[in-house]
């Protein structure tokens, strides 16, 4: 029997009505997502803002003492990390570590040792960089510093996971991260502070030893990230009001 022409129509304008029923729905979680990601980029813009000029205040500032054992539970990363501190003390150069390390001045190791304090506690002390051929203490007699001293640099938070690094092999004594927790039970140290103190340059710059080279710019690229999404959602409304307009002059 053959279809009216009426019902003809109807049944050939459902697939359509609902292709736009999916392309709104679509259209409108696209447009959230993306609005959603360019505002979280705003956020995170703002934060990023305001990690740099306290971290630029705190490298800039006055050094003040490092925490000692009775503030340890409080240091944190938020409200330590990149602080100017000074510590006194003597090096346990015996329990030196050589830590993987890849600087503007090339690859070699970033020589941590750790420091005992005249009440006894220990802090690692990351003293700078040294080059591969210097592995060797006895290639390096100037770095060997006997007696107490007295260091200023930068509060760092350690680094148990390593981030992206290859992980460390305590074993082998092969570094690749400054997880002082780490170096501390493989040199039978006990307890050590939660932090380590980044050492400032050297002052005879032909030393070899090279202290300071602490990065402390932070990319920031979220303005950027910000303006890519939200110009995504633009363009999801963009094409919405297309497909309406070009639907009413179907319709007309």
């Amino acid at each position: 029997m053959p279809i009216p022409a009426e019902s003809n129509g109807d049944l050939q304008a459902k697939p359509s009505r609902t292709l736009l029923v999916f392309m709104a729905i679509l259209g409108a979680f696209l447009f959230a997502l993306f609005a959603g990601l360019g505002i979280w980029q705003v956020e995170r813009l703002q934060w990023k803002l305001d990690l740099i000029a306290r971290v630029d205040e705190r490298v800039n500032a006055e050094p003040v003492a490092a925490p000692g054992r009775d503030n340890w539970a409080n240091v944190n990363r938020a409200d330590d990390e990149y602080r100017r501190v000074t510590l006194t003390g003597t090096y346990l150069n015996d329990k030196e570590v050589l830590v993987h390390a890849l600087t503007e001045r090339g690859a070699g190791y970033w020589l941590l040792v750790p420091m005992r304090s005249s009440d006894g506690t220990l802090t690692f002390i990351n003293r700078g960089f040294v080059p591969k051929e210097k592995v060797d203490p006895a290639s390096r007699p100037d770095t060997q510093i006997s007696g107490e001293t007295t260091v200023t640099g930068l509060l760092r938070m350690p680094e148990p996971e390593g981030f992206f690094l290859r992980p460390n092999d305590p074993e082998r004594d092969d570094w690749n991260s400054r997880d002082v927790v780490a170096f501390a039970a493989r040199k039978n140290l006990g307890h050590v502070a939660p932090y380590f103190i980044d050492a400032d340059a050297n002052p005879d710059p032909d030393k070899v030893l090279i202290g300071g080279l602490t990065v402390v710019t932070f990319r920031n690229h979220h303005l950027s990230y910000a303006i890519t999404w939200f110009a995504l959602a633009a363009m999801v409304v963009g094409a919405a009001i297309f497909i309406w307009r070009h639907e009413r002059k179907l319709k007309s």
